[in-house]
């Protein structure tokens, strides 16, 4: 298919008159289109489609019916048809009321080709930008972001069954390219035990016998793989996607301990930012959050938080399930600084906040990384002796201790998560003699105390926001963060947020990035229809407690 640019253009007229008829006090399309315009061009996506070809239906409105899709929670083919037969959204996309559509599959094709150009991104921003120039998007003042786990599409799989999925999704795609080779090679058992789904058998329940299952199903995999990498196999046999899964896995999960398959043990096992979860879905992998365990994703969501204006996300970034909050501090603001939507404040969870994160934030982008720091972890916190009891003289690169004695060495060095610290020791001599020396060290035989301490920057980011985080003004100013949590509710509820539509971490990231311009979409209508904001839910039993009591029901 080849992209001649069209654009939306003028709504015909006989849309116009049947679509006001039809809807006389709109809809959620209708106003979108009315308040602003054609929201993205054919131009903005030519990149997407070869220069000769077959015309290809309209791409900017191809976007649009993304996103209404989403507003709606349509699936292709419902999206496919509310285009045929839907007033308002042949009103929103600027068609003749005769215009026949396109099949479903498009949607499918045409979010392949964002997907491979990466431009999930821009359908964001097409919505962002028409905010902008309309004055709903106010972006200099407050900015707030929490995250969620997304769960797979793929099923998810204790460990008997994805060793057995791996093996039977290698057999049958070597069984579509090369049947005669692998008819000579298969054991009679393999048909027995691979030719259904891992989910239709039924494993034993005692652990001794669940592990000779595990041994078989490995030693089959592993002559599998011996003679699919074998001088004599087929050309490119090894090449499948499929296999090449099965080897990853076998790696994984299995190795030789004299001459037998036997699987690893729990410390010889890769972590689990390598570790596959799913021969289906190769980019998810598993992780546990407190309570929560979940094979698949994790999103963050930003969003503004300013009063006189609805809430909008403004970046969206989706990541594998093992990527923790405190380093995404950076990444979402060089987002958002490339868009021009960087906060003065960017409120965020206990997660996000380091010293490094604070002191960067100030540093790159001139923004305030605000939220819950974690306390000290250092062995003497809180006592007499505890690390905010020296005295630092950053000058002289001495520190005292509260007894008035003096630090000999002073050294820069590297944590064990490879950060620049400062390593400070005191005499031995010193601290020998020392009453207190006892009190002062963690360890019964240690002869003085030693320090660690953070680069001068980092260390007075950290003291000052704790220090800051213990008045009533700053606990009040928190309150705003919690808002973020109810657009999580909205994207879930609405969207479908929590659970991947897609395969892969590409077209989850697009489907993230199409669920953020769903959710503007639908706050910009709340706007323009002066729709109030739903209130916290509490039911009708809460409602009744007394106000002198607590949440614990103490007085």
């Amino acid at each position: 298919m080849s992209m001649q640019p069209k654009g939306s253009g003028e709504i015909p007229a006989e849309t116009v008159r049947v679509a006001r008829a039809a809807f006389p006090k709109g809809s959620l399309a209708i106003r979108v289109r009315d308040e602003l315009g054609p929201l993205f061009t054919d131009e903005e996506f030519a990149d997407l489609f070869p220069v000769r070809g077959k015309p290809a239906w309209s791409p900017g409105r191809l976007v649009l019916v993304l996103v209404l899709q989403f507003v709606e929670g349509l699936t292709d083919r419902q999206a496919a048809e509310a285009v045929r037969a839907r007033i308002d959204f042949k009103y929103a996309l600027g068609l003749e009321l005769t215009d026949p559509g396109f099949d479903f599959s498009v949607l499918s094709e045409f979010r392949d080709r964002l997907v491979q150009a990466d431009a999930g991104r821009r359908v964001l921003d097409g919505i962002l930008a028409a905010a902008r120039e309309k004055g709903l998007l106010k972006s200099a003042g407050r900015a707030r972001t929490d995250s969620t786990h997304v769960l797979s599409s793929a099923r998810q799989l204790n460990w008997l069954e994805r060793v057995t999925e791996t093996l039977r999704s290698a057999l049958n795609a070597i069984a579509q390219a090369e049947p005669d080779w692998l008819v000579d090679i298969a054991e009679p058992d393999w048909f027995r035990h691979y030719a259904t789904r891992a989910e239709d058998s039924r494993f034993p329940k005692d652990r001794a016998r669940r592990d000779e299952v595990g041994s078989r199903i490995g030693a089959d995999g592993t002559r599998l793989l011996e003679a699919a990498f074998a001088p004599g196999a087929p050309h490119g046999l090894h090449a499948l996607d499929e296999v090449e899964i099965l080897r990853q896995t076998w790696v994984q999960c299995f190795h030789l301990v004299d001459g037998e398959v036997r699987r690893r043990d729990p410390k010889d096992r890769p972590p689990g930012a390598t570790l596959l979860v799913t021969p289906y879905d190769t980019d998810a992998r598993g992780c546990i959050k407190r309570d929560t365990a979940w094979d698949g994703y994790r999103v963050h969501l930003t969003e503004t938080c300013e009063p006189g204006a609805p809430n909008l996300v403004t970046n969206v970034v989706t990541t594998d399930s093992t990527v923790q909050d405190q380093v995404m501090s950076a990444r979402i603001h060089a987002a958002l600084a490339a868009r021009d939507c960087l906060p003065a404040e960017h409120w965020v969870d206990a997660g996000y906040p380091t010293a490094s994160q604070i002191v960067a934030a100030r540093r790159d982008h001139g923004v305030e990384l605000l939220g819950p720091m974690a306390a000290s972890t250092a062995a003497q916190s809180g006592g007499p002796f505890s690390q905010d009891a020296f005295t630092i003289d950053w000058n002289t690169q001495q520190v005292t201790c509260p007894n008035g004695i003096t630090s000999t060495q002073w050294r820069e060095s590297r944590s064990q998560q490879g950060l620049p610290v400062i390593r400070v020791r005191f005499s031995p001599a010193d601290c020998r003699s020392c009453s207190h020396l006892r009190d002062c060290v963690n360890s019964p035989k240690a002869e003085r105390r030693e320090i660690t301490l953070r680069r001068r920057d980092e260390h007075d980011a950290v003291r000052e926001a704790r220090a800051e985080q213990q008045t009533d003004e700053w606990k009040e100013r928190y309150k705003i963060r919690a808002g973020v949590e109810g657009t999580i509710s909205q994207a879930v509820g609405r969207c479908g947020l929590r659970r991947s539509r897609y395969r892969g971490l590409a077209k989850t990231s697009l489907q993230h990035q199409l669920t953020g311009a769903a959710i503007n979409l639908a706050r910009i209508d709340a706007h323009l229809t002066d729709t109030p904001r739903a209130r916290t839910r509490t039911s009708h039993f809460a409602a009744l407690r007394p106000a002198e009591l607590t949440l614990d029901g103490a007085k």
